[in-house]
């Protein structure tokens, strides 16, 4: 009868802690909610997080914090947030680099991006420009591949160091293209635009709202944008798809994501919203202001996406013996 009575008794507490976290699930959020961002304050996918947190506040009724936490490439937020408790109140903004490319560049990760991950939306896609020193003889992509080609392995490419997007959109150009370039690395885009408007360096593979005032000012000739689709902000630019390099893409994303394990009620309300704040013409045109285009996806598209990224920069790494530790 004791027996009994124990069970029971844990039957019933079993029941009440489930009816709590039901009630909890139901009331989400209940309190802030913090959105890691594993870079620091001013890049694209910082001020992509801010557009959308005001919104979202709105939606949701609870505060959304975002919280920069920089270093190893994104790899220290995005280890945050995977190791985080999974109930709805740590989510990651997370990128091409913290989420698909690092698992590809990096031999030890202390995440698995597929595994510890529950991807809820995409909210903006971030294309690259090809640009050049104005004093290279080239107007186009075309005109690019045939001077590398006549000259292979001289023309200077910088980038922000090795593993890194441009770095990785410069490995996928000589694959596609079939052109040997000189990958010149610096510590970070800024000392390599010094250099490239000098014309120390003569290219580089950049985001569109980094290039935008360079080219537009004449410092700087655009050759062609890595989108399939032509950036909304740079729409006279072909992309190099269009400028024979079919299928070429090496676009940047942000997104929204929680721990893996992550009840589904939260994760549903969560995508609920993101997308409905991610779709505000306010939210929209932000984006375009910084040469991102907006995109929402359902969380099975969006890992299908990462899927797809990582396993294309696997094989661009591989291809090119990149590999960090």
């Amino acid at each position: 009868m004791r027996n009994v009575l124990c069970a029971a008794t844990v039957v019933a507490a079993s029941c009440v802690a489930a009816a709590a976290q039901a009630a909890q699930r139901l009331d989400y959020p209940a309190r802030p909610v913090r959105l890691i961002v594993p870079f620091a304050t001013g890049g694209s996918v910082d001020i992509s997080s801010r557009i959308l947190a005001g919104p979202l506040t709105e939606i949701l009724g609870q505060q959304i914090v975002v919280d920069n936490r920089a270093g190893a490439s994104g790899s220290i937020g995005a280890n945050m947030v995977a190791k985080a408790a999974p109930d709805g109140y740590t989510l990651l903004a997370g990128s091409s680099g913290s989420v698909t490319a690092n698992r590809a560049i990096y031999s030890r990760l202390p995440y698995d991006s597929l595994r510890d991950f529950a991807p809820i939306s995409m909210i903006n896609v971030t294309p690259m420009v090809v640009v050049t020193y104005p004093g290279l003889p080239v107007t186009s992509i075309r005109d690019l591949v045939e001077l590398a080609r006549s000259q292979p392995g001289k023309i200077t490419v910088g980038s922000a160091g090795i593993g890194s997007s441009n770095h990785l959109a410069l490995e996928l150009f000589q694959s596609m293209a079939g052109v040997k370039l000189l990958h010149v690395p610096y510590k970070g885009t800024g000392a390599v635009y010094t250099d490239l408007i000098g014309g120390q360096v003569q290219a580089m593979f950049d985001q569109i709202a980094s290039s935008i005032g360079h080219i537009q000012g004449g410092k700087l000739r655009a050759l062609g944008v890595t989108s399939l689709h032509r950036s909304t902000v740079l729409p006279s630019i072909p992309t190099l798809d269009e400028s024979g390099i079919k299928g070429y893409e090496a676009a940047s994303f942000t997104g929204v994501l929680a721990p893996a394990g992550t009840p589904q009620p939260v994760l549903d309300r969560l995508h609920a919203a993101v997308v409905k704040a991610a779709r505000m013409p306010a939210v929209t045109e932000r984006f375009k202001e910084l040469a991102a285009d907006p995109k929402t996806t359902t969380p099975q598209e969006f890992a299908q996406f990462m899927r797809n990224d990582i396993a294309k920069w696997q094989k661009v790494a591989q291809m090119a013996n990149i590999k960090l530790d």
